[in-house]
C-alpha cells in the first residue's frame, strides 16, 4: 500500500512564543487508524544571504545564540515580516545586520529546517559586489559583529566546526553548486 497523509482532527494552542507558535494536534495513522498527539511549530518564513564582497569576501556574522548558549559564526538572515516578499526581506536584513548592499537577491535554494514538526522554509539569497553603505542598524534584541573573510576559507571553516549552523553549511552548500570555481581554496 503506497504511503498516505495522516489526517489532523483538530489543532489546539499550546504558547505564542511571538516569531513561533507552539500547536498540538491529534493526528490518525492512514496505515493503522490509531490516534497520537503530535506537537508542531508554525513559524514565518525565514531567510538566510550569501554576501559576497568584489574582493570574494563573504560577509559573516558572529553572534551569541541561546540555544546552544555559544557564539556562532554565520551568514545574515532574518524573519520575512508580515507583507514583505523573502527576496525583499533578503536585502532589508543584510543592510540592518551589515551595513552592506549588493547585487541580488539572486535565490539560490530553499529548504524546510525541520519538516518533522516546523511548517516553515528557509530561502536563501546570494548578492554579489557587496558594499558597505552605513552602520547596520540592528534590532533591540540583536548584538552581533560582522566578519570578513575569503569565500576559500568557508570549507575549513565548516570542517573545523567554526561554522556549525545546519541552514549556513547548507546556503554555502548551494554557493558551490552555483559558483565551483569561485569557491576553490588559495593555493600557496
Amino acid at each position: 500500500m503506497p504511503l498516505q497523509p495522516w489526517e489532523h482532527e483538530d489543532y489546539q494552542p499550546v504558547a505564542d512564543m511571538g516569531i513561533f507558535r507552539v500547536l498540538r494536534t491529534r493526528s490518525v495513522s492512514p496505515r493503522t487508524g490509531s490516534r497520537r498527539d503530535i506537537s508542531l511549530v508554525e513559524a514565518g518564513p525565514w531567510v538566510n544571504m550569501v554576501a559576497l564582497t568584489p574582493e570574494n569576501e563573504v560577509l559573516l556574522v558572529r553572534q551569541f545564540r541561546h540555544g546552544t548558549r555559544t557564539f556562532t559564526l554565520e551568514i545574515p538572515g532574518g524573519l520575512v515580516d508580515e507583507g514583505e516578499t523573502p527576496a525583499e526581506a533578503a536585502a532589508r536584513e543584510l543592510r540592518e545586520e551589515t551595513g552592506y548592499k549588493g547585487e541580488g537577491p539572486v535565490p539560490i535554494g530553499v529548504v524546510a529546517p525541520n519538516p518533522a514538526f516546523m511548517d516553515n522554509h528557509c530561502h536563501t539569497f546570494l548578492f554579489t559586489d557587496c558594499r558597505r553603505v552605513g552602520e547596520p542598524r540592528l534590532e533591540h534584541g540583536e548584538d552581533l559583529e560582522v566578519v570578513l573573510r575569503p569565500l576559500a576559507d568557508i570549507p575549513a571553516l565548516i570542517a573545523d566546526g567554526d561554522i556549525d549552523h545546519s541552514l549556513v553549511i547548507c546556503a554555502f552548500w548551494w554557493l558551490a553548486q552555483r559558483m565551483p570555481e569561485r569557491f576553490r581554496p588559495a593555493v600557496p
